[in-house]
């Protein structure tokens, strides 16, 4: 680790401060500290925050999104739009690797479907929402679909795969030979940039080679970040150094919810090691369930929702009384808001991720991006939440907003407590620190790691 001296820096409300970072860790904050043949950083009268925190992020996916090909809005809009962009170049493992697709552009997509648009190249689609892949018939026969027993993989009346896959990510990836997870170098990059110190990898049910890449990744330096996992599957071994384990993280998904005993049963076992449930919940019906049997087999400090795209008022209080935290993602906001605006329901549009309305009854909240499948920039997803205005500048949700220092601190907590109270820059604190502008919104103009600067 190296040693830093930072001057001439802003910390809140106070003004013309160095801070010294030794061995990864802050030891002195002070006005005209002495020189000790550290490395200098002079800030320039401008603002240190602690680094932020990306609460629910997927690394891999990120990082295999730059070699993928975009098919949904606003870059394809139509079935002939989709085609032409299928015609790009295969990746290295000899297939078509498309993502972002939404119903708008050619309606609900499968194999069938696919192989009038491409059928020379084994092509997969993924689902914006993240939850689904489609395949073409060149595609099913090389994934080897048909000999498949994974209950991902969905079938026909005949017992024909459909092409669609739903959430087996790690699965599918083994299906296919030579597709190694991609490198992380240029996510830690731009993750740096943005000035986010820290993420929490919200993958569920990864397989050993995704973690141990993970690790090889931050080892070999290609991510500085620090990485909390919720994937990890329960009972498995991790090294003493590299990531972090979180809570297990569990899919309530609308494709096929969960049955209740099931459910709790599974949120039992993860509990009785002493480990908390980071909670999939994006429709009215995943969280009532959720909360239904939480409320019958109690909590454990650390149990969060992830998402909580839709949330009731009414759950509000029995979120609250469970004391789960809720991490969600108001740049979807921003993102897909006419999407929502179009498609969900007007009643629930008042629920759509909900922030003012959490704080004030006490539920903590963390922000982060969902990257891929959400804007990766923690500074727009910042002012989103504090306009929730959508692409075509509708507000959605005008009783969520917050302000910025609110919507700042969601970003603060420390990944093993999304939502908690903000990290300081103090005496003893890790030197995880990022310099901004004195502008609004502000720019990232160092980001500073264990004492390293790395932007």
């Amino acid at each position: 680790m190296s040693d830093l001296l930072i001057t001439d820096c802003s910390v809140g409300y106070r003004h013309s401060l160095d801070i010294r970072i030794s061995d990864g860790v802050i030891t002195e904050v002070g006005r005209r500290l002495a020189r000790r043949g550290e490395d200098i950083l002079d800030a320039d009268g401008n603002q240190v925050i602690p680094g932020l925190c990306d609460h629910h992020i997927h690394l891999q996916a990120l990082a295999a999104r730059r070699s993928s090909v975009d098919c949904g809005p606003p870059a394809v809009r139509n079935a002939h739009e989709l085609a032409a962009a299928l015609q790009g170049s295969p990746g290295s493992d000899g297939w078509v690797r498309g993502v972002g697709y939404f119903e708008s552009v050619a309606g609900d997509l499968d194999r069938d479907v696919l192989d009038h648009l491409h059928s020379s190249r084994p092509v997969r689609i993924q689902h914006r929402s993240g939850a689904m892949w489609v395949l073409n018939t060149a595609g099913v026969v090389a994934a080897r679909l048909g000999q498949a027993d994974h209950p991902g993989v969905e079938r026909d009346g005949a017992g024909r795969p459909t092409g669609r896959v739903w959430r087996a990510d790690s699965w599918l990836r083994a299906q296919i030979p030579g597709n190694s997870p991609p490198s992380l170098r240029e996510v830690g990059t731009e993750l740096s940039r943005l000035g986010v110190t820290a993420v929490t990898d919200a993958t569920p049910d990864m397989a050993p080679e995704s973690t141990e890449s993970i690790c090889a990744a931050m080892s070999s330096g290609d991510i500085s970040q620090r990485v909390h996992l919720l994937g990890v599957p329960l009972g498995a071994s991790m090294p003493s150094t590299g990531p972090t384990v979180g809570p297990y993280k569990i899919v309530l998904a609308d494709s096929g919810l969960p049955d209740l005993e099931q459910l709790a049963t599974l949120i039992e076992s993860a509990h009785s090691i002493g480990r908390p449930v980071a909670a999939h919940s994006v429709s009215r019906e995943a969280l009532l369930i959720l909360l239904s049997v939480l409320g019958e087999i109690g909590t454990i400090p650390g149990d969060r929702i992830e998402h909580g795209a839709l949330i009731p008022a009414e759950s509000i209080t029995e979120i609250n009384r469970l004391g789960l935290a809720v991490v969600t993602q108001p740049g979807f906001i921003a993102d897909r808001g006419d999407d929502y605006l179009e498609h969900v329901a007007a009643i629930d549009h008042q629920d759509l991720y909900r922030c003012r309305s959490l704080l004030d009854a006490s539920v903590p909240v963390a922000f982060s991006s969902d990257a891929p499948y959400g804007p990766l920039d923690p500074w727009s997803v910042i002012a989103a939440s504090q306009t929730r205005l959508t692409p075509a500048g509708t507000v959605l949700g005008g009783a969520e907003t917050i302000d910025y220092n609110t919507a700042l601190a969601a970003y603060l907590g420390s990944p093993e407590d999304p939502g908690g109270p903000p990290r300081r820059v103090e005496v003893g604190a890790a030197g995880d620190l990022v310099l901004i502008s004195r502008t609004q919104p502000p720019s990232v103009l160092a980001t500073v790691i264990a004492g390293r600067r790395v932007y």
